[in-house]
């Protein structure tokens, strides 16, 4: 790709509440095109136009079903999928050299060794939450809780919408893994909403003698996750191969 061309986007899951959000934030941008889309085997949506899917006019794209022809069309692919999946498709791409960014949630150990594993041939970047904002409190929580001493308690609360599934969520997770790094000891503890059509609201809480410090996000729309899943595949270009944070993305 020359530093002129449009870098050409792969979209897992284009039919999804975010692959729809994927396709919409990148029509009309000028650095970047979506060249595929994929859904699972036997869903409705293949066959179909994906910008039509994202309730938009037609892209000239149809899904498909085939995760390799989606690797073939792409220079990177935006995953926002499940753990099985989300694997299968990091050794696809180490097999092609694509860029691979990785939003999934609730991924196990060996899930995450095997990307890393992946991210020997491919540049990745993997991240339980592609907002730039998380991102930002990630270097706060841990700057607090490398200051503030034992007598602070630490517990996360987060809330999402009815249908997420993990709790808790991949993002209180990463601030309660921040919180324990810097501070060298575990969180308090970890409290899980679900309802509504939330899209994602994350407190730190430092807990201590007589006053309380509160460290918050909230996510106003799911196209916040959309746009930094695109800063991340634009970091990516041209980036060796090598398992890649959000940290990186943003120089935090």
């Amino acid at each position: 790709m020359s530093p002129m061309e449009p870098l050409k986007i792969g979209i897992v899951g284009c039919a999804g509440r975010m692959g729809r959000m994927l396709v919409e934030t990148i029509r009309g941008r000028a650095d970047c095109r979506v060249t595929a889309g994929s859904e699972r085997p036997g869903s409705p949506a293949v066959g179909q136009d994906i910008g039509q899917l994202a309730g938009q006019d037609p892209l000239g794209v149809i899904a498909t079903d085939d995760p390799a022809a989606l690797f073939e069309a792409s220079e990177a692919v935006l995953e926002f999928s499940s753990p099985a999946a989300t694997v299968a498709h990091a050794r696809l791409a180490a097999a092609t050299g694509r860029i691979h960014v990785i939003g999934t949630t609730g991924l196990g150990k060996d899930d995450e060794a095997a990307i890393a594993e992946a991210a020997r041939r491919a540049a990745i970047v993997l991240a339980p939450n592609m907002s730039l904002g998380v991102n930002l409190l990630l270097a706060l929580v841990r700057q607090a809780a490398s200051r503030l001493g034992p007598d602070w308690d630490i517990d996360i609360l987060e809330m999402h919408h009815r249908h997420k599934v993990d709790a808790p969520s991949g993002t209180a997770l990463m601030l309660g893994a921040a919180a324990e790094r810097a501070r060298g000891s575990g969180v308090a503890g970890y409290a899980s909403v679900r309802g509504g059509t939330v899209a994602g609201d994350h407190d730190v809480l430092f807990l201590g003698p007589d006053e309380r410090l509160i460290l918050s996000h909230r996510a106003e729309s799911r196209m916040i996750f959309a746009r930094g899943a695109l800063a991340a595949a634009a970091f990516l270009a041209g980036k060796p191969a090598g398992l890649y944070s959000m940290r990186d993305v943003i120089g935090a």
